[in-house]
C-alpha cells in the first residue's frame, strides 16, 4: 500500500503558500489605497483652516473683545485694520497684502472680513468672509458664521463655527472642501494683555471633499490644541473614515512643529503640514 502522507504534505504546502500570497496582495492592496499626496493635502487643509480661524478669533479680540487694550499684538506693520462702525454692530476688514509674516510665523497674504452683530444676552454672532486670502501659501476661500459665547460652561470665551471653506494648493488644481462645525473654548491667555499665551482647545466634526474624488470624514476624538504663539496644531486626536478604511491622525505631544502622523489600518505615515 502506497503512502498518502507525501501528498498530503505536499497539498498543505501548496495551500499555505496560496494562502500567504493572498495575504500579500490584500496588504499590498491596502498601502496602494494610502496616498500620501492626499492625505498630507488634507491635514495641511484642516491646518489652514484652524490656523485662520484662530487668526479671526484674535483680531476680533484685540479690537472688539477682551484684549482690546493690549500692548501685545499678533499683528504686526503689514497688516492693515480697519473697522467701520454701525451703532453696535460693526465690520473688521483685516488686510495683510500681498505678503505678511504673522508675529507667530504664519505666513498671510489678501483679506479677511468680519461683519458681527450686536452683543445679547453674552453672544455676539460673526459673519466671515475671505478675500484672494493665503495661509502659508495655501489658498482659503468661502465663510460661514462664528457664534461667540463670552463664559461656556467653564466660565471660558467659547467660539462655535459653521463651516464651508475651500482650500486650494500650491501647483496642483485640485481643492478641498471642508463643511463642518468647529468649537473652540480659550482656555489659557485670557484678558493676560498679550496673545503669546493664548491656549484653545478645538473639538468638532467635518467632511473633506478633493475634486479629484478623495474623500475624508473627520471627528475630534482628543481635543485639538492650538497655540497662538505657534503656526500649527500641536496636540489631539481626529477619527479619520476614508476611502472606506478608519484610521486616526494624530497631530503629537505638544511640540510646536509641523509633523503629524497618520494610522491607517495598523500602519504609521509621517506627514509634513
Amino acid at each position: 500500500m502506497k503512502s498518502i502522507a507525501p501528498k498530503v504534505i505536499m497539498l498543505c504546502c501548496l495551500f499555505l503558500i496560496l494562502f500567504t500570497s493572498c495575504e500579500d496582495n490584500e496588504t499590498s492592496n491596502t498601502e496602494t489605497n494610502y496616498s500620501e499626496v492626499d492625505n498630507t493635502r488634507a491635514a495641511k487643509a484642516d491646518n489652514a483652516i484652524e490656523g485662520t480661524l484662530n487668526i479671526m478669533e484674535q483680531a476680533f479680540e484685540e479690537n472688539e473683545g477682551l484684549a482690546r487694550s493690549n500692548s501685545s499684538s499678533l499683528f504686526p506693520e503689514c497688516t492693515l485694520i480697519t473697522i467701520v462702525l454701525n451703532g453696535n454692530t460693526g465690520v473688521i476688514s483685516i488686510d495683510f497684502g500681498d505678503f505678511c509674516e504673522l508675529n507667530n510665523g504664519s505666513i498671510v497674504s489678501g483679506k479677511i472680513v468680519l461683519e458681527y452683530g450686536a452683543f445679547i444676552g453674552g453672544t455676539r454672532t460673526i459673519n466671515y468672509t475671505f478675500e484672494n486670502y493665503y495661509y502659508n501659501y495655501n489658498g482659503v476661500e468661502g465663510g460661514g458664521e462664528i457664534f461667540r459665547e463670552i463664559a461656556n460652561q467653564n466660565g471660558n470665551p467659547q467660539s462655535t463655527v459653521n463651516e464651508t471653506i475651500v482650500v486650494s494648493f500650491p501647483n496642483t488644481d485640485v481643492t478641498a472642501t471642508r463643511v463642518g462645525l468647529r468649537v473652540a473654548e480659550w482656555v489659557e491667555g485670557v484678558g493676560s494683555g498679550t496673545w503669546q499665551d493664548n491656549v484653545y482647545h478645538i473639538t468638532g466634526n467635518w467632511d473633506t471633499t478633493f475634486t479629484n474624488g478623495f474623500h475624508r470624514a473627520g471627528e475630534v476624538t482628543e481635543k485639538l490644541v492650538r497655540k497662538l504663539s505657534c503656526a500649527y496644531i500641536t496636540s489631539g486626536v481626529v477619527e479619520l473614515v476614508q476611502e472606506n478604511f478608519t484610521g486616526v491622525l494624530d497631530f503629537g505631544d505638544g511640540t510646536c512643529d509641523n509633523e503629524a502622523i497618520i494610522a491607517i489600518n495598523g500602519q504609521e505615515y509621517l506627514i509634513f503640514l
